[in-house]
């Protein structure tokens, strides 16, 4: 699990620090604190290797390059340009622009640097453009020791630095898609111990799409000991429900995003479709199936109240940590909710885990989040004290 992290130049933070990483970290504040951009920052640092996580974060946001002159090289304009400059503090970039994302774990610290390289010709010869920026992006990848106190015979696992990424950039600072996802690297600078990207699943508030959630299903819910746990977490909102399965997912990828499963229900004969079943129920599922497929890894949710009502929160709350702890997943989730984090509060009280849970409040003007400990939580839930 990350103990610490430690972000620079990323989106709007300049340089910003989180200290005391818990199981469970709530992230609150006010809207655009930057609490979605510390939720990237902590899929890109997991992502490693694979930057395809970055396609998703820059689409969803609108983030393109405007538009290329029509001569760039065909593989440049195949697939949409991603405009870079918006990762970067202050929306602009220059030749030492750099993001740095660092995350420390018990004996180690691994950070993510993404940079301008000005040798842009020394990368493909049949990438040159004359219009293009003149340079190209580089992402790197460190292992790092976190203390003086890691024995000697691991001085050499913490001590790596790999290239991870390099591409050109198109005149408008743009970055192919295409090439995020077949990326290509000089010959001399391939890694020959690429990292295994730290299992992630990030939620956003708009939920999962159904063909990801029947894909996750089928991996790790169907005939497991999680199947339980996810007719439970559904049975908090609707008492009726006895069992859900899949449904073909060429079926569901006709009728809409909310499609791809039926329950069962007490006292109906028929199967009903869970799109019949309201927002709160879909929302819990995702929850429910990204929870179990963060297994060992991490799980993000932007947001995590969205579609709930109060009445439910301290029963999804016990469910995130129960199987966080089963399964070994660090939990990092967003709110405006009073209800959401009180909510949290006594749900740590209840499954005696209020070490480990935290609050942090996220402040532009702060260049560190203010954390309040599960112990602190439940002492201003008590009280009505405002952690916003």
């Amino acid at each position: 699990m990350f103990k610490a992290l430690k972000i620079e130049n990323f989106r709007g933070f300049k340089a910003f620090e989180l200290q005391q990483l818990d199981r469970v970290n709530l992230l609150v504040g006010r809207n655009n604190s930057g609490k979605t951009s510390i939720l990237e920052a902590i899929q890109l640092l997991c992502s490693r290797a694979n930057l395809e996580p970055l396609i998703g974060i820059m689409t969803n946001r609108g983030e393109y390059s405007s538009s290329e002159n029509h001569s760039l090289n065909r593989q440049l304009t195949e697939s949409q340009n991603l405009d870079i400059q918006h990762l970067f503090y202050g929306h602009t970039v220059q030749s030492a622009s750099h993001i740095s994302i660092s995350g420390s774990h018990t004996e180690d610290c691994e950070t993510l640097t993404v940079s301008l390289d000005g040798t842009y010709g020394d990368f493909d010869s049949q990438l040159e453009e004359p219009n293009a920026s003149g340079f190209s992006l580089l992402v790197q990848w460190k292992l790092e020791p976190d203390t003086e106190e890691v024995q000697s015979e691991n001085l050499s696992r913490l001590d790596t630095e790999l290239n991870l990424f390099y591409s050109p950039l198109s005149a408008n600072f743009g970055l192919s898609t295409n090439r995020v996802r077949s990326p290509q690297r000089k010959p001399y600078d391939i890694p020959i111990n690429i990292p295994a990207p730290i299992n992630t699943q990030f939620i956003t508030p708009f939920s999962l799409s159904a063909q990801s959630m029947i894909e996750m299903f089928e991996d790790f819910v169907v005939l497991t000991p999680e199947e339980q746990v996810v007719n439970q977490a559904l049975h908090t909102i609707e008492s009726r429900i006895e069992r859900i399965a899949p449904i073909s997912s060429k079926k569901s990828t006709i009728f809409g995003s909310r499609t791809g499963f039926i329950v069962k229900l007490t006292g109906i004969n028929e199967r009903v479709p869970i799109g019949s079943m309201g927002d709160g129920i879909w929302r819990m599922l995702g929850l429910a199936i990204s929870a179990v497929g963060a297994k060992g890894g991490v799980l993000l949710v932007d947001e995590i109240d969205t579609g709930l009502h109060f009445t439910v929160m301290v029963d999804m709350w016990k469910m995130i940590l129960q199987i966080a702890q089963r399964l070994d997943i660090q939990v990092f989730a967003t709110t405006h909710s009073r209800d959401c984090w009180e909510s949290l509060a006594e749900a740590g009280r209840l499954e005696e885990s209020e070490n480990e849970i935290t609050i942090h409040r996220i402040e532009r003007e702060r260049d560190r989040s203010v954390i309040f400990s599960g112990r602190k939580m439940m002492i201003a839930a008590d009280q009505e004290i405002e952690v916003r």
